[in-house]
């Protein structure tokens, strides 16, 4: 009687088990029915891919765990929409905090000072990739994937189609984060204008050469020019050449930090970033930083970036709007979408979901953009090879102080919120494309015309010019501060462009001597190189590069329509 009791009892749970296994299936379909299209795996290999999830999530069944990102339409769908179907799916909640991208470095700089598991999984700046491998506070997810985490890593995940995969890659070959979302700071210019025969006309006539898309600075400062001084007025509205922002304030620093001084040519060749020097102006020797000023052979205060400078300011005060100067990020962000601006040379593609709203003065009525983007313009040091500008990529951390269960079961939900089941449709939900896969789907191509320009970028070979900070930068949240702090003072007057650099060039310096006093990052970690003459560094090949005798070239540009022909050819070589 008793045994037969106990085969009752386990037949029991048998079928409670069944019934759980048939639910999550149910959840699982319901959502890739209802949510999860447009996705480039068919609904069974779809349903394949969750099955795997609900096996692989079990042991975690019922736990709750703690992540953190920035604020962006990406992340807010991830919070509101996929941890929600994640829980339904596997069984473990996920509260997915959305907080601002300088908070979520705070929190993250906590949890590695303390060793207090704040949350459970991080989606930071790739450009913390020189800090992480450094540091060695996060788990490197390529030792990861094949060991302790291997029985939660996603046999669909299918890492080379990541297009941010080099950005994550640290000197060593390893894998230290995986990209969640990410997008270029590009060029963004009225196409309708642009093309307008009579603004056309007038522009050739003034310079002798064809409006277009600025191939260099110097064709974008003419532009900048024309727009506020020679048309002035479209419509009735007044019009500007130009949109930036000025004000003393932690956003600044981006503007800088986010590969301007690359723009202008003040480091080396070299991709994803430029090596020995950085768009920083941070040299290396091997995986050892060892200095950023000219005298230690770096370049952040250096001929060419002291040129990136100047030009920003010079720019900001004649051809942006007057306002311009007194605004943050954020608040100079919406400003090109009211339609008094021309072109834009720092124009981060994250906008592109909110200037293509409907009703807005830059949409046709058939929802079609009267604007488009296109490559970044480069400065007058710029050299063929080097990177051409910045591209933001948010990927997920794991931290070693996080425990191991934790750690396994957040795992699963980030490669749950990138895997191809759904990553395709978080694509045309953000705009932040981050699969090769996605971007060649045929539904971006049908969506491609009321991009702007967004889906032609990521198909081309020139997406792999854009990248994000490297890995000579040691320790991103300390040096990243003292450049707002610095450039801040020029924009405000209170330093010339070349005071402002060498107040930074010798700040950054002055961290990695305490960090190599330290030594916490080991044998890669900061070994600045003795003081040198100026001279000596700037009669060197490479970069720092000495002053132009010329800083403003022949103006270059290019006909939009044909330059996207010569991507759609060389994809199709």
């Amino acid at each position: 009687m008793k045994r037969s009791l106990l085969t009752s009892a386990a037949a029991a749970v048998i079928l409670m088990a069944a019934g759980h296994a048939h639910a999550d299936m149910d959840a699982a379909k319901k959502w890739i029915d209802s949510e999860f299209q447009p996705s480039t795996l068919s609904k069974e290999d779809q349903m394949k891919e969750m099955d795997w999830f609900i096996k692989a999530a079990q042991p975690y069944k019922g736990m709750e765990i703690k992540v953190v990102s920035e604020t962006i339409t990406t992340h807010e769908y991830e919070s509101k929409t996929l941890a929600k179907a994640f829980e339904e799916i596997t069984g473990i909640k996920v509260v997915h905090d959305i907080i601002g991208e300088g908070d979520v470095v705070e929190k993250l700089q906590t949890q590695m000072q303390t060793g207090n598991n704040l949350y459970d999984a991080y989606i930071n700046d790739s450009d913390l990739i020189g800090t992480h491998f450094r540091y060695k506070q996060v788990r490197n997810l390529t030792d990861w994937m094949a060991g302790e985490g291997k029985d939660v890593t996603d046999p669909m995940l299918d890492v080379d189609d990541f297009i941010g995969k080099s950005f994550t890659t640290a000197p060593d070959g390893k894998l230290y984060q995986l990209p969640d979302q990410q997008f270029a700071n590009l060029y963004w210019f009225r196409y309708d204008w642009f093309t307008n025969p009579d603004i056309k006309a007038k522009f050739k006539a003034k310079y002798g050469y064809d409006l277009g898309v600025p191939v260099n600075w110097s064709a974008y400062e003419d532009i900048a020019d024309f727009f506020t001084n020679d048309i002035k007025e479209i419509n009735g509205v007044k019009v500007y050449g130009h949109m930036d922002y000025g004000k003393k304030d932690p956003s600044l620093g981006w503007r800088f930090t986010d590969a301007w001084l690359s723009m202008a040519g003040a480091g080396d060749k070299g991709i994803p970033n430029g090596l020995p020097v950085d768009e920083w102006g941070i040299r290396v020797d091997g995986c050892r930083p060892v200095g950023s000023s000219v005298e230690r052979g770096g370049a952040t205060d250096g001929p060419a970036a002291v040129y990136s400078i100047e030009k920003y300011l010079d720019w900001l005060k004649k051809y942006a709007p007057p306002e311009a100067q007194g605004m943050t990020f954020s608040e100079s962000g919406p400003v090109p979408a009211q339609g008094n601006v021309a072109q834009q040379i720092f124009w981060y593609t994250a906008f592109t979901a909110d200037m293509v709203k409907p009703g807005l003065p830059v949409m046709n009525g058939d929802g079609t953009p009267k604007w488009r983007m296109a490559p970044s313009p480069h400065g007058a040091y710029w050299e063929e090879g080097q990177k051409l500008g910045y591209q933001d990529a948010g990927s997920w951390t794991l931290m070693k102080s996080t425990p191991v269960d934790r750690a396994k079961a957040a795992w699963l939900y980030a490669q749950f919120t990138v895997s191809k089941t759904v990553s395709l449709k978080k694509s045309h939900v953000g705009l932040t494309i981050i699969r090769d896969s996605d971007i060649h789907d045929k539904s971006f191509t049908e969506r491609a015309p009321q991009l702007g320009g967004l889906v032609e970028f990521y198909r081309s070979p020139a997406r792999v010019q854009w990248t994000p900070t490297g890995t000579n930068v040691p320790d991103y949240p300390k040096l990243a501060q003292l450049w707002w702090q610095n450039i801040g003072d020029a924009s405000s007057g209170a330093k010339s462009a070349q005071e402002a650099m060498t107040a930074l060039a010798q700040a950054q310096d002055q961290v990695m001597s305490r960090i190599e006093r330290s030594g916490v990052q080991g044998e890669c970690g900061p070994k600045l190189n003795p003081v040198k003459d100026r001279q000596y560094w700037l009669d060197q090949p490479g970069s720092p590069k000495p002053k132009l005798a010329n800083e403003k070239p022949t103006p270059i540009t290019v006909d939009y329509d044909e330059l996207v022909k010569s991507w759609e050819t060389a994809e199709k070589k």
